[in-house]
């Protein structure tokens, strides 16, 4: 596939890299705003980005869109692809651009325009008779696009600020080869079926109130299930020789300022006051590991220092970017900060490394690794840098561990490793990532006395394996479709009386398995023994304990699973079953 550069180079790419499917996606937004400028000349384009999955352009139309009028640009954007319409790319002055976007009355390209230095010179792709404004790059030809498909229609803000005009957003997806249309599509219905705001509200697990929107509250099951995994990491955390802290949900600006996250993360930060004092609600819980660590002096001896901490911290998300328990305000994040000497560094992210691996095959999860360098906002010195992204590449390498390079997106303060995890139907989630940090001990003047007896700087590590508790909860509920393996479900085994006569027996039962520690629930309900069935099915529960007059009189339980060729397993002992469980 080729991919025309702004200057004017032509590169031949794979659809599969990065660079690929974002010039193609790019270019299908492209085709969209050529359809619906041919079909409803006055309608006013926005931006039309590639995004991760697919592209979407923002409209402004003088009439209410439909599915209607989405069919039509659709049929439209099949016709332009069948012009097999080259695209050329050229340059224009600033005034030259503007002078054309009045002509052709584009405000919101105009006002981006009008943003750009003066002496800057605009690229412009055209495609037949379209042309837009754009830094590119895009495929050579339209007619690469083998199959292309308009998946919704959603409003947006222009530029994402609620004081601006609500525009139209129109998804699209589109491909190289048919087939690949057909597999998303079919990704996209069962990730429906799969999706987690819908399954945790028919388990029970969560949800969240019109009075707290971004903020996630956990139900009884919802929260047996949470601290499955908080019980799961605390024990994992003890024997790696973690310490666990918990430190203030709030502290004074000062401490922000301090850190940097007044100047780089100011606008995603709740404020409040305080004896006069202006207090910032923490969005991470590296600053307070601080504090913990300069409580008192340290040596050489206690070195690597690992503390962790379940935090929770709270992140000013817009509205329109809420989804559930994916993106909230609101999050435990499973953070831990380690303390090393120069020479630990590379054993330390190797170990943190290995961790993430033990729980993410825990869970039956694969993952790929992404090394993110230095974002154009950032502090410390370009050698720091280098260092510490050295560091990192190194210990990845040692492990013989395939990584992917994202140039420019580590945090403000040092490179990442990203572990992206990838679920059973495919789709990829960041989760566990490893930040390297020189510059935080140097900014809370941080220091430990070495063997010499001078005091030296520790250089710091920045984790998280699950990312957030509720967003690892969410990707469970999706990876599984909410068929827990049993050790995580909420509810492990529900037992069917098949009538009220059998329900003291029901109790007995039940006594015995939850003094095993087996979460249970009976269903006393006068129902038939087939609809309990059905329903304990529908909660997706993996045991189901059905008793009758046989069981009671041998004092015995039949058992049947969720699903699978072998449901039924038979008549056992109370005992056989629970060692089943254990």
């Amino acid at each position: 596939m080729k991919v025309l550069q702004r200057n004017g180079l032509v590169n031949e790419v794979n659809f599969d890299s990065k660079e690929g499917k974002e010039a193609f996606w790019h270019t299908s937004a492209h085709v969209l705003a050529q359809a619906v400028k041919r079909l409803y000349p006055d309608v006013k384009c926005a931006i039309g980005p590639a995004i991760a999955n697919g592209f979407y352009y923002d409209f402004e139309f003088p009439f209410s869109f439909s599915d209607e009028q989405l069919d039509a640009v659709e049929k439209e954007m099949r016709k332009i692809i069948k012009e097999s319409l080259s695209l050329q790319v050229y340059e224009v002055s600033k005034e030259e651009a503007i002078a054309y976007m009045e002509e052709h009355k584009e405000p919101y390209k105009l006002e981006m325009i009008k943003e750009l230095a003066e002496d800057e010179k605009i690229s412009f792709y055209k495609q037949g008779e379209y042309a837009e404004f754009c830094a590119g790059p895009h495929i050579s030809n339209v007619s690469a696009i083998k199959e292309i498909k308009l998946l919704s229609v959603a409003g947006a803000y222009w530029r994402g600020n609620e004081k601006n005009k609500m525009l139209t957003r129109i998804y699209g997806i589109s491909f190289p080869k048919a087939l690949q249309l057909e597999e998303y599509l079919h990704m996209i219905e069962e990730a429906k079926q799969r999706d987690h705001r819908k399954l945790g509200k028919e388990l029970g697990l969560f949800t969240i109130f019109d009075q707290g929107p971004g903020f996630p509250v956990f139900l009884p099951k919802g929260m047996i299930l949470k601290n499955l995994l908080i019980d799961y990491w605390r024990e994992i955390h003890r024997k790696e020789g973690y310490m666990e802290i918990s430190t203030p949900i709030m502290l004074d600006k000062s401490l922000w300022e301090t850190s940097g996250h007044w100047d780089y993360y100011r606008e995603n930060m709740y404020t409040t006051e305080i004896d006069e004092a202006e207090f910032a609600i923490k969005p991470m819980s590296c600053p307070g590991g601080m504090l913990v660590y300069n409580l008192q002096p340290r040596s050489y001896k206690e070195l690597p220092m690992r503390m962790a901490e379940l935090g929770l911290v709270h992140r000013n998300e817009k509205s329109g970017t809420l989804h559930g328990l994916m993106r909230v305000r609101a999050l435990t994040q499973d953070d831990a900060h380690i303390f090393m000497m120069e020479e630990q560094v590379i054993e330390e992210i190797q170990k943190v490394a290995k961790l993430i691996d033990k729980v993410y095959a825990k869970f039956g999860f694969e993952y790929e690794v992404e090394l993110s360098t230095r974002p154009e906002k950032s502090i410390g010195s370009d050698e720091e840098w280098e260092m510490a992204t050295d560091a990192l590449r190194n210990a990845m390498d040692a492990m013989n561990v395939s990584y992917k390079i994202n140039e420019g997106d580590g945090a403000f303060y040092g490179p990442k490793l990203d572990f992206h995890l990838k679920d059973s139907i495919g789709r990829t989630w960041q989760c566990g990532t490893i930040q390297l940090d020189f510059q935080l001990p140097q900014r809370f003047n941080i220091e430990y006395i070495g063997p010499d007896g001078e005091a030296h700087r520790p250089i710091m590590i920045h984790r998280v394996v699950f990312g957030s508790i509720e967003r690892f909860i969410g990707i469970l509920i999706e990876h599984y479709a909410g068929k827990f393996p049993a050790w995580l479900a909420p509810v492990q085994a529900k037992i069917l009386p098949v009538s009220d006569k059998y329900c003291a027996y029901a109790g007995k039962v039940a006594a015995a398995l939850r003094e095993a520690g087996i979460r249970v629930e009976v269903d006393e309900r006068d129902e038939k023994l087939g609809y309990k069935i059905r329903e304990a099915q529908l909660d997706k529960v993996p045991y189901m304990l059905i008793l009758g007059e046989k069981e009671e009189n041998k004092q015995t339980i039949s058992v049947r699973s969720r699903d699978g060729e072998k449901q039924e397993l038979g008549e056992m002992s109370i005992e056989k079953f629970i060692g089943l469980m254990k």
